[in-house]
């Protein structure tokens, strides 16, 4: 794959401009979905009814965890098609499979760091303060890649062989939207349900992944190096399941495609 890194780039290139072309607002509508719904939360949880949850400025709160489910969120809706969209490419160049799942997860990630000036914009808009530990960022940029590519390189070829797995992972996709520190954060779920609940929790992989971005403004709720080693954990099991199933499923998919 290291060999391969020019195509990579060239590919992930390739799908922000197919995706963006005609567009006026270009890259802007990357962030313009997360944006409305941090807006939206935002209102409801300040401004509707009273909040008991998250720490100010919600916004930014809500954004630092917001942005980052987002590049999730849209990853993995499309891995499972990462194969079957290109068919014909798949089926008739030498390159590695694996690629199209890694230019579907590298593209959504660019589309991420695209939207990081209006995380900046909000926070120095709100007064929100930058903590020394923001040198973790690219750490927990490091670990949500590892988590997307194992994820999708599982999702991709059985999502091609069986139609119902995209059905079912976007109703996952919804319910680990509430089910992970997004509205709220790690430190509320020990706070409220106890300690025992919340180490059952950080078992969701995300848990760790979006509390280690939030140290970058919000240090003193971090919920410490537990959950994020769980969350290195869970993650490179996952990466290692998904390159065995992608590999064992590999002919079967080019046979379907």
């Amino acid at each position: 794959m290291w060999s391969r890194r020019r195509i990579l780039q060239l590919l992930i290139t390739r799908d922000l401009k197919v995706k963006y072309a005609g567009s006026v607002l270009g890259y802007f509508w990357s962030v313009l979905e997360p944006l409305m719904l941090a807006g939206i939360y935002w209102v409801v949880f300040t401004k509707l009814m009273r909040r008991q949850v998250g720490e100010e400025p919600y916004i930014v709160f809500l954004l630092a965890a917001m942005l980052p489910w987002q590049w999730a969120n849209a990853s993995l809706r499309a891995s499972m098609r990462a194969l079957s969209k290109d068919a014909k490419l798949v089926r008739s160049t030498s390159l590695p499979r694996e690629i199209w799942v890694l230019r579907t997860v590298g593209s959504r990630m660019m589309e991420f760091l695209f939207s990081l000036p209006v995380l900046a914009a909000f926070a120095i808009a709100t007064g929100a303060h930058l903590t020394w530990y923001a040198i973790f960022f690219p750490l927990a940029m490091v670990l949500q890649m590892l988590l997307l590519l194992g994820l999708g390189l599982l999702l991709a070829p059985v999502a091609v062989l069986y139609s119902d797995v995209e059905r079912l992972i976007t109703v996952l996709l919804r319910l680990l939207f509430y089910f992970s520190p997004i509205l709220y954060g790690v430190h509320d779920i020990s706070n409220r349900l106890g300690s025992t609940i919340a180490k059952l929790y950080i078992l969701n992989p995300f848990a760790g992944i979006l509390d280690l971005y939030r140290t970058a403004f919000f240090a003193e709720e971090w919920a410490g190096w537990g959950a994020v080693a769980v969350s290195a954990a869970i993650s490179l099991l996952l990466l290692a399941i998904g390159v065995r199933v992608f590999r064992r499923l590999e002919g079967a998919v080019l046979k379907e495609i």
